[in-house]
């Protein structure tokens, strides 16, 4: 359990790996947050949801992320978006984790949802099946 004023203290930095991406319709959320890099991560997996990905820590060959620094505020809408419940973590949509990076810890944001039948991915990244829509 991390609000995010506490969450910032232990680290400013989120990966992100879907929608929230350079590019993909909900990176508005990240607008005044500095753009670090892109990592790779080998500790966790992707699963096609349609309109959005979620992750899991699952071994995989490398997922793409990318990593912002963000404050209190930031990582508050991002809660949010995620459905992120600071008080019941495992009865939102996502969890929030802190995560190793090559820029250090980062949180990462894993999904709750049930993910079977779901398409893995466990190399590269995840694209939204219409481009068009996404920017």
């Amino acid at each position: 359990m991390h609000s995010p004023a506490i969450a910032i203290q232990r680290t400013p930095l989120v990966a992100v790996y879907g929608t929230l991406k350079r590019g993909l319709r909900n990176h508005h959320w990240l607008n005044n947050a500095e753009f670090v890099g892109e990592d790779t991560l080998t500790t966790a997996t992707l699963y096609d949801l349609g309109p959005y990905p979620g992750a899991r820590l699952e071994p995989s060959r490398g997922i793409s992320v990318e990593v912002f620094r963000v404050d209190s505020r930031c990582l508050t809408n991002l809660d949010r978006l995620e459905d992120y419940r600071v008080r019941a973590p495992a009865t939102g949509t996502y969890d929030r984790m802190i995560h190793t990076t090559a820029f250090g810890p980062a949180w990462l944001y894993l999904c709750n949802l049930d993910v079977s039948g779901c398409p893995a991915i466990r190399e590269g990244g995840w694209l939204p099946s219409d481009r068009s829509s996404s920017a």
